[in-house]
């Protein structure tokens, strides 16, 4: 039994709800059936659960979310989250499509995870979503599909795939060869990353000229506070889970550094109250000119209209919904949907498939040329790592390599179409259509 609903976090299509689940049970008394709390079963804290467009919820779904997080060992809720996640997605893509999650006639291509399997291959060659989230994403439909018929949500006889047994061999610890066997579906997504060399999350930095063509947009649009959220990507290659938890007086209490005039430095990491990722602690370089403006939007009518309605424990966040509460991923998804379909419309095609975290690769190259054009490459690496808040130099020098192979591919480019360019040039009328 749901006793509470703790968080609304999706309203698009199907919805993504956070609930507090209490275990109850049946108790026959007196002639009379009542319910009362489960002592011997624990009660769920956030079980994520989909309710459709109309209010009803998705039982089938919730019922393997309750199960994934009750499990023998004790589910991990994240676990269950990333998971329900997934069938959310799908759960928008049915009501969308106006297709029954049980339709599996016999023609092959007509079945509906058949059908949302080439969406998601298309999602992932057109670079929506990454490699790893459509195997991720067709595994979890797999996953659940496998409970479904298990418990006869759906019936035992439909003919929903084909399974086929793998068998893994491997060495034990004593060196003796084993194996272990595996039930494969024919659904099953491979991971398979993007042709090129890539940079952070699989995603490659705009072009020239197109962060220049987005800002601009942003600005003649009036959106503020899209406009400077981008403008911290492009100009300080922060990540939105620092963004999003930046608050004014980490802006306030921003320093000059001492060795680049007209450049401010904020601590980020651990116990500065900006996340980062792997917790790296570190300074965000931002231009002053930025920093101005930041200041300036903080104390700005729009921003403290939403900070006067956020909980006590958000108003300090700089950036803040039209609610009052701070950036999510979903809700930042969200507002990044509404800034692609809007930038297309207005003719920036570049924006079809355009990803936040492509500010920050930006960044990255940009910094990266810069550095390189008065000192060595160690050097430069040392300073990329420095400014982008990296771990380690591993995904630091990805940048030395996507430069390195980029130059190569632009003077390959460059000398072929000079040794050919007269040969393109000729006229091939003569061989006739």
């Amino acid at each position: 039994m749901l006793s509470k609903l703790i968080i609304k976090v999706d309203v698009a299509m199907a919805n993504l709800e956070y609930i507090h689940y209490s275990p109850m049970r049946e108790v026959f008394e007196d002639g009379s059936i009542r319910w009362e709390r489960d002592v011997m079963s624990r009660p769920i804290e956030k079980l994520p659960h989909i309710f459709w467009n109309n209010g009803e919820d998705w039982t089938e779904a919730n019922h393997w979310a309750k199960t994934k997080a009750n499990g023998v060992l004790g589910g991990h809720i994240d676990t269950v989250t990333i998971l329900m996640k997934h069938l959310h997605a799908y759960a928008s893509w049915l009501e969308v499509s106006e297709v029954d999650w049980r339709h599996f006639p016999d023609r092959f291509a007509d079945r509906v995870l058949v059908r949302y399997r080439k969406v998601i291959i298309d999602q992932r060659d057109r670079g929506s979503i990454a490699p790893s989230t459509a195997t991720a994403r067709m595994a979890a439909l797999i996953q659940f599909y496998r409970h479904a018929k298990k418990n006869t949500f759906v019936c035992r006889t439909s003919p929903l795939w084909r399974d086929e047994l793998v068998v893994i061999r491997y060495f034990d610890t004593v060196g003796f060869e084993r194996t272990l066997t595996r039930v494969k579906s024919e659904l099953s997504i491979p991971n398979r990353r993007r042709p090129g060399l890539t940079l952070e999350d699989g995603l490659i930095p705009l072009a020239g000229g197109y962060p220049e063509a987005l800002l601009a947009f942003t600005a003649s649009e009036n959106l503020d506070e899209i406009h400077l959220i981008l403008s911290v990507g492009f100009l300080t290659g922060a990540r939105i889970g620092s963004i999003s938890t930046l608050a004014v007086h980490n802006i306030e209490a921003a320093i000059p550094d001492p060795t680049m005039l007209g450049f401010h430095r904020i601590p980020a990491g651990p116990g500065t109250g900006i996340k980062t990722k792997f917790d790296v602690s570190g300074d965000l370089l931002v231009p002053s000119f930025l920093l101005n403006a930041l200041k300036t939007y903080a104390y700005s009518m729009d921003r403290l209209k939403r900070q006067a309605i956020a909980a006590p424990e958000h108003r300090s966040r700089l950036f803040l919904t039209c609610r009052g509460s701070p950036y999510r991923p979903t809700t930042f998804n969200r507002l990044m949907t509404d800034l692609r379909r809007r930038a297309v419309t207005a003719g920036l095609t570049f924006m079809q498939n355009f990803k936040f975290h492509q500010t920050r690769c930006t960044y990255g190259t940009w910094v990266l040329a810069l550095a390189l054009r008065v000192t060595g490459e160690a050097a430069a690496l040392a300073f990329l790592l420095e400014v982008m808040l990296h771990k380690d130099e591993v995904t630091t020098f990805r940048y030395i390599r996507f430069r390195e192979r980029g130059q190569v591919k632009a003077l390959v480019s460059d000398e072929f179409s000079a040794a050919f360019s007269g040969l393109v040039k000729r006229d091939w009328s003569r061989f006739g259509a």
